[in-house]
């Protein structure tokens, strides 16, 4: 009789990587433990009465492994299908298991720290912030509420995606340049968060005021004509050069506060 993984058994492996893929990090195998325990519910179902089997599965899966946690739920479904298929005999070998994960690990890491950790959660952060800032006790809460709807959503699409296209959803992902439109699409919307956040929560200005015969004429005036915000924006922008540069944030952080204070002296930023 045909051995089929149950949509309970699915759940808690998919749960068991979402939640603890990053358990006992390790420089030796990385997250080779956390991945072998998102398979101890597939294994336990395929192999119930085979102790010997369920070893050599667990063996296999406590090797070198490393991507990103929620685009790469898409290789514990990859993976699980093929265990599936293995326990009904199919011709797969341990060692054919391990180069899908290895194969599928880097491009998927490269995706998901794109979108998730660059995109995704620096737009949100951006917006939640900002509503925290001023006051709003929603913006943590909200930050909470999405960001998981985004991971626990996601990761749960793409492991079914996985288990039931195994590697040709992936192959499909990744062709035809789909994932370039979106990380686009993501990377604009999230420099317009960010210049939002400039234009709201970096307030630079100067109070020189130029005097010519009967005429005075301020200084941050003209600046705003030219563009609205500018020494703000020109701030942020010999920040992150300078970061770029690899200063480090302390020297940057001292660096303002004796700019700041020296101009603020001499009547120069306000």
């Amino acid at each position: 009789m045909a051995k089929t993984l149950s949509e309970k058994t699915l759940r808690k492996s998919w749960l068991n990587w979402v939640s603890f893929g990053q358990q006992c990090y390790n420089y030796e195998i990385m997250q080779g433990l956390g991945f072998a325990s998102s398979m101890v519910p597939i294994i336990n179902e395929l192999y119930p009465d085979d102790a010997e089997a369920r070893k050599e599965a667990l063996e296999r899966h406590l090797t070198y492994y490393n991507t990103e946690n929620n685009w790469g739920a898409a290789v514990a479904g990859i993976v699980a299908s093929m265990e599936e298929e293995k326990a009904n005999g199919a011709n797969i070998t341990d060692g054919s298991i391990n180069s899908i994960k290895a194969a599928l690990s880097g491009p998927l890491a490269g995706i998901g720290d794109t979108v998730t950790q660059s995109l995704v959660k620096t737009c949100l952060l951006g917006i939640c912030c900002d509503m925290a800032l001023k006051g709003n006790a929603l913006g943590p809460i909200l930050f909470f509420v999405l960001m998981s709807c985004y991971t626990l959503g996601l990761s749960k699409y793409v492991f079914d995606q996985g288990y039931k296209s195994g590697k040709s959803s992936v192959t499909r992902l990744l062709a035809g340049g789909r994932m370039t439109a979106v990380t686009e699409a993501l990377g604009a919307l999230g420099l317009m968060v960010v210049g939002s956040m400039i234009a709201s929560n970096v307030s630079v200005s100067t109070p020189l005021v130029l005097n010519l015969g009967q005429t005075s004429v301020a200084i941050q005036n003209i600046l705003d004509t030219i563009c609205p915000k500018l020494l703000s924006l020109i701030t942020v922008f010999v920040t992150y050069r300078m970061v770029n540069k690899g200063v480090k944030p302390i020297r940057i952080i001292l660096a303002m506060f004796v700019i700041g204070i020296i101009g603020g002296l001499l009547g120069i930023i306000a």
